[in-house]
């Protein structure tokens, strides 16, 4: 990505996050249709402690992580909905790695892999485009506001 200008570098990750919340979107349906979802591909430590009310809730945390995700997609140069949707895969990486360390409610297996690589490398990547977004692809909000009138 050297050399690349920050327009860019923003439209791959505007693709990537609207591919993750898409997927998220996928999980959404998924814990509303069938709580063993959780048991047997995420929460796979402790299995007996999912139930519907949790994966409702779980379900609910993943339908408005999904939501941020897309209107960051939607609005990538958004500093301040780019600093929340950031802060979504961090507690998304948060939530999945003590889980699996420090509860031991959720076993290494693919079932957790997938969302550990997805978070953990989509923090890095708007990590990476938040340089870009800071040497020039910010659009500040009285250009916003000039923009809508």
């Amino acid at each position: 990505m050297a050399g690349e200008g920050p327009g860019r570098v923003l439209s791959v990750l505007r693709a990537w996050l609207l591919i993750v919340a898409l997927m998220a979107l996928g999980n959404t349906i998924q814990t509303f249709r069938n709580h063993s979802f959780l048991s047997t591909h995420l929460y796979t430590g402790s299995p007996n402690m999912v139930n519907g009310l949790h994966a409702r809730a779980y379900g609910v945390w993943t339908m408005l992580s999904s939501i941020v995700r897309l209107a960051c997609a939607i609005d990538i140069t958004n500093k301040s909905l780019y600093l929340v949707c950031l802060s979504t895969f961090v507690l998304a990486l948060g939530h999945f790695l003590s889980e699996a360390f420090v509860y031991n409610t959720a076993l290494l297996t693919v079932g957790l892999a997938a969302p550990l690589i997805v978070a953990g490398s989509s923090l890095v990547a708007m990590l990476i485009g938040l340089l870009y977004l800071n040497k020039g692809g910010e659009v500040t909000s009285k250009e916003r506001r000039k923009k809508a009138f």
